[in-house]
């Protein structure tokens, strides 16, 4: 049973975006564009070069090239709508299409989040546990790891969208955002959502608060061990750590505060949503690269050589 012809009288979701001037509108979609641009080859350099470089198979490599998956995931599930957007003056999204957007959008930020817990148990082990790293973190681990993630994932985005699908829009279309914000969409419904909105806080709100502080302690037991046992791989096991942490703060921080304070009406909400959903995809790849000599020299051979040449390898 489709919910569009039976429970409701919308069609479409109209976007108000970031401004209504068209010269800004310009201005924002070639900035925007070319963000997006860099977000789609800073994410995929990495991906290529941990698939191609035998010096990047660890199980840490193998984790940041998912979570490069799951960053460009998750900005092209919005990005690219947003980005026409600013060359049209009516600014709309089908029902399905704002569904399907929505879906993905906590699919994949699900997942990544997940991702991220699992990179801080790899740090954890390879810090804490460093004789027994190997044996530990096995392939058979990863896969396990990396499964978790895309199954988290699935089961929080369904959980908050199945519910959704079914709600009733029967009359206000318009969504006060720049993309198919969930808390925003659902308040249109002509019904009483409160225990839609309930959990929509606790599950991802509170789930993403929880996950930060469990987060933040691992890695304050993951400094306390660096500096009671210095050694000469001490620097290399702080730089990838503060590499971690501060990935970590820029994707916690904005999804807490979505959904610490979702229905409050403030426009810095769409700032915020614009850096969920571009800068933060934007910053993990350039800060990997930046502070990673390892993921600096591979690029660097990696561009040295023909591209049918990486395939022998």
């Amino acid at each position: 049973m489709d919910p569009l012809n039976n429970r409701s009288n919308v069609s479409e979701f109209i976007l108000l975006g970031l401004s209504s001037s068209q010269e800004i509108q310009i201005l924002l979609f070639a900035i925007f564009f070319l963000v997006y641009v860099a977000i789609v080859a800073g994410n995929l350099l990495i991906v290529i070069s941990v698939i191609f470089d035998n010096h990047l198979h660890s199980p840490m490599y193998f984790f940041l090239a998912n979570l490069s998956f799951f960053d460009l995931c998750v900005s092209s599930a919005a990005t690219p709508k947003m980005i026409a957007d600013f060359l049209r003056k009516r600014k709309t999204i089908s029902w399905w299409g704002c569904m399907a957007q929505m879906f993905f959008m906590h699919f994949f930020g699900g997942g990544e989040m997940s991702l991220l817990i699992a990179m801080a148990i790899d740090r954890y082990v390879a810090i804490c546990k460093p004789l027994h790293y190997k044996t530990i973190m096995s392939r058979r681990v990863l896969i396990v790891f990396l499964l978790l993630s895309w199954a988290i994932g699935f089961i929080h985005t369904t959980s908050q969208m199945v519910f959704t699908v079914g709600l009733p829009f029967c009359g206000p279309n318009v969504v006060d955002s720049i993309f198919c914000d969930l808390p925003l969409v659902i308040k249109l419904a002509c019904t009483k959502t409160y225990i839609l909105e309930l959990l929509i806080i606790s599950e991802s709100g509170l789930l993403s608060l929880i996950c930060f502080i469990l987060l933040l302690i691992s890695y304050v037991v993951m400094l306390v061990t660096i500096w009671q046992h210095s050694s000469s791989a001490s620097s290399k096991a702080v730089s990838t750590l503060s590499a971690h942490v501060t990935v970590v703060t820029l994707f916690f921080g904005p999804a807490i505060f979505i959904y610490g304070f979702p229905f409050n009406g403030y426009s810095v909400d769409k700032f915020i949503s614009v850096i969920y959903s571009i800068i933060t995809p934007l910053l993990n790849p350039i800060i990997y690269t930046l502070r990673n000599q390892e993921m600096k020299a591979a690029i660097r051979r990696l561009s040295s050589q023909p591209v049918g040449s990486w395939l022998i390898h």
